[in-house]
């Protein structure tokens, strides 16, 4: 109990800087849907999801191939600097690369016309794979006050430089244009639209590499190469693993343009409606993301121990993230209406796929859970046939669904097709994880708990009361607070479920007496 314990505490302090950095982020949302339209957003959503795979390409594995070996190796700091002069290396090779083939490059991303876009975001992605190897590296050294810092600050910086570009320039530009002629008028000013989004990425990167430099010095700058080739031995298949993955989470914002090449600006527009509107359910993802970031070293450093029982930990692990997940899904549907409130009313009619991607990030979140039977056998090829698996899910789904769909709501197949595939991944992790590493996890109660939430949110659902919104939220609030409190009775976790077993008591007095 003391290590889930440790777990939980490391997952609240990174939830500082993924939970609170990305809700800050999001608060990005509504001003990028009210300043641009939805093909303009679309831009940015459809490059977002492409960075999100480059950053896996460009960091290969090494981030956990780092924690792999640097709790097998006496020298730690060996590890580290070596993971780090090979990404440095393959990083700054991207850079020449991409500068060198810009126009092409630019034009296979079917953005012929915005080549200083793809630069921007090409150079940028080079940068923070650099950077993942130092934030593993205070994750490892359980910095992570230090780590929920950096990460902030790169949050402050970027939300800073988004509104001085998009909402303070062009008011100086109007009032004193002198003050910021220099770099505002030779990039095109308010005409450069969605380039200054891109422009503030580039800043607050550079910012944090700074601050992270301290965190690169070791005793000795060396590259083992009989380690490098140990460690890329291990991670390859965590690079297709995560290309795959990432491909897999980006697929409706990165095909929906490939789909429709007769209309590029319905196709950007649908990318926008459904880059905006799974931002909504972004908060599931915030939550998966805090629990990864904690979740690895605790598996590995648990793994390091020996005569110490582990399963009960995992499950635990498991069970908890579900009941986590489960509350944050009925606390977003039940207060969607408030929710949509952050999107522009013209992006509201991509609302419908919040449901389905909420889901579908719980599935990936346990199939991430169930994943470890495969780092700690050291069979990382299967967590790359999984992804690989989930992948062709979520390719044939989106070529399926999208055009049969057609336009405009074609990106709803984009979200079913998210559920079906992480949905696959997810059982056929498990099944194989019962064969090579079986992990008794409470299945029965943990599947009690996921049909409760969904009779309670049947409830929810159903009691809406349009002439009176406040009544609709009370009560979704007290069904909210009825899941709480029966997961608390049932988990007997301390204060809640003594207050119920209390109040059971009296009750049981009660209609005892004659």
């Amino acid at each position: 109990m003391a290590g889930i314990k440790s777990l939980v505490k490391d997952t609240a302090v990174y939830g500082l800087s993924s939970i609170i950095g990305r809700f800050l982020n999001w608060g990005l949302v509504p001003l990028y849907t009210y300043l641009f339209s939805e093909a303009d957003y679309g831009i940015v959503s459809y490059l977002y999801a492409i960075v999100a795979v480059f950053i896996v390409i460009l960091n290969y594995g090494m981030e956990t191939g780092f924690f792999r070996y640097a709790n097998k190796e006496e020298d730690y700091e060996k590890v580290y600097s070596t993971a780090m002069v090979s990404v440095a290396t393959t990083s700054v090779l991207f850079i020449a690369l991409i500068s060198l083939f810009l126009q092409p490059i630019s034009s296979a991303l079917t953005l012929p016309h915005h080549p200083d876009f793809v630069w921007m975001m090409g150079f940028t992605v080079a940068v923070d794979a650099f950077t993942n190897l130092p934030f593993a590296y205070l994750r490892f050294k359980r910095k992570a006050w230090t780590f929920a810092g950096i990460k902030l600050l790169n949050i402050g910086i970027n939300i800073g430089l988004n509104l001085f570009f998009l909402l303070a320039c062009p008011k100086i530009n109007e009032a004193a244009p002198q003050l910021i002629s220099w770099f505002y008028s030779p990039l095109g000013g308010e005409s450069f639209g969605v380039g200054w989004i891109f422009l503030a990425n580039v800043i607050s990167t550079l910012v944090v590499l700074v601050c992270l430099m301290p965190q690169m010095k070791v005793k000795h700058i060396v590259c083992d190469t009989a380690l490098l080739k140990k460690m890329l031995n291990y991670s390859w298949p965590l690079l297709v693993l995560g290309v795959a993955g990432n491909l897999s989470q980006g697929m409706g914002q990165i095909i929906i343009p490939y789909l429709f090449p007769d209309n590029p600006e319905g196709a950007r527009t649908m990318v926008g409606l459904y880059g905006a509107n799974i931002k909504i359910a972004v908060v599931m993802m915030m939550f998966t993301q805090a629990f990864r970031y904690a979740y690895e070293p605790f598996i590995f450093s648990k793994a390091a121990r020996q005569g110490e029982d582990k399963t009960q930990a995992y499950c635990d692990a498991m069970k908890y993230f579900i009941i986590f997940g489960l509350a944050i899904f009925l606390g977003v549907m039940y207060f969607l209406p408030i929710l949509k409130h952050f999107i522009s009313p013209d992006y509201w009619a991509g609302l419908r796929v919040v449901p389905i991607m909420m889901i579908a990030d719980i599935c990936f979140g346990v199939y991430f859970n169930l994943s470890l039977w495969y780092k700690l056998t050291d069979r990382t090829k299967w967590g790359m046939y999984l992804s690989l698996l989930g992948f062709v899910l979520m390719l044939g789904g989106n070529l399926i669904f999208v055009p049969a769909i057609g336009m405009p709501n074609g990106y709803i197949g984009s979200a079913w097709a998210a559920l079906i595939s992480y949905g696959g991944i997810m059982t056929v992790s498990y099944l194989l994880g019962r064969k090579y590493y079986p992990i008794p996890y409470d299945v029965k109660r943990i599947g009690l708990y996921t049909l409760l939430a969904a009779i309670l949110w049947g409830i929810g659902s159903a009691c809406d009361f349009p002439y009176a919104m406040w009544a609709t939220y009370i009560f979704r609030g007290l069904i909210l607070c009825i899941y709480v409190l029966i997961v608390a009775y049932f988990e007997n976790i301390p204060v809640l479920s003594s207050q119920l077993h209390k109040l059971l008591g009296e009750i049981d007095k009660k209609t005892r007496k004659p």
